[in-house]
């Protein structure tokens, strides 16, 4: 019996994005049962309004108010029904059987809990969307350019500048873009109703989850024979500064839940150095996203 499929979309104000994208599944569905979770986090552009109107078969949960993608993304699990389930951004289409693909790819590696899969921009151009978990001397590499000058280094096991997009095999942290879990690996590492840390609210949620999944013998698989094309961060761009900041800190968040041991020493020069790089790509000061707020 084929295993189903729900697919989660976490959504705020992206709402033709979400339309191509709600129709993109309609046109090129699984072959299996499947059903589709719109959780709309308070837009303000209609988007609920047109998923109720054009896609009625969708479940469309109506937060109320801002969670951030954690949170909603919790919400659209709490309902969720299947066996495997995606976790799916709304500036995502599919232009062929990749989704059936994908599930399929994963149904056949029971050593693996979670599937990830090639990016693709409009213009076909492949995306870098694969990193490995952070550690400190990688995210340095990644701050100071030692990751590209020194590719087979320590410096570059965050970025990961070598990953080779057209192989398949392991990977630590593909792009929460496309995420396909196997609900049977969430329950070893908590509630698979509420999988992602709401300590991180928009981003790193779905790495401290992949990692949580990986230490629990669950690791991710990457596959080139699926792809999505991905207009990317269309929901972020909205709010840059407050976004700049809010990565920075959950980076710092993530440190702080994962490190171990001689290393938890470095966490104040980790957090002074995160605020200093924040405030110069933001170029000033921002409290970041609060949850519960309309305007992010």
């Amino acid at each position: 019996m084929n295993s189903m499929l729900s697919v989660i979309v976490v959504n705020w104000n992206t709402r033709e994005l979400l339309r191509a994208c709600l129709a993109s599944i309609e046109k090129f569905p699984p072959q299996r049962e499947y059903e589709v979770i719109v959780v709309d986090n308070a837009s303000s552009d209609g988007s609920s309004e047109m998923t109720k109107a054009s896609f009625p078969g969708v479940i469309l949960i109506d937060s109320g108010s801002n969670l951030g993608y954690a949170a909603g993304n919790n919400r659209g699990f709490e309902v969720a029904k299947g066996d495997l389930l995606l976790t799916l951004n709304p500036d995502t289409e599919f232009d062929d059987g990749s989704l059936e693909t994908a599930c399929q790819e994963l149904i056949n590696r029971p050593q693996f809990g979670v599937l990830g899969l090639k990016l693709i921009s409009p213009d076909k151009s492949i995306q870098k969307s694969v990193r490995g978990f952070p550690t400190i001397l990688g995210v340095i590499g990644a701050t100071t350019g030692l990751d590209r000058l020194f590719p087979r280094s320590a410096f570059s096991t965050y970025t990961q500048p070598g990953f080779d997009y057209d192989a398949e095999g392991p990977a630590d942290q593909p792009m929460g873009t496309f995420l396909l879990f196997r609900r049977s690996a969430l329950e070893t590492v908590g509630d698979p109703k509420r999988p992602f840390d709401e300590a991180f609210p928009i981003f790193f949620n779905e790495v401290d989850l992949l990692a949580r999944l990986k230490d629990a013998g669950h690791p991710c698989w990457y596959t080139p024979l699926a792809h999505v094309v991905h207009h990317h961060g269309a929901s972020t761009r909205q709010v840059r500064k407050s976004m700049i900041w809010e990565s920075h800190r959950s980076l710092v968040r993530y440190f702080k839940k994962h490190l171990r041991g001689v290393a938890r020493l470095a966490l104040p020069l980790i957090a002074v150095l995160a605020s200093a790089a924040a405030f110069i790509r933001a170029r000033g000061w921002h409290a970041g996203f609060v949850a519960h707020r309309h305007d992010m």
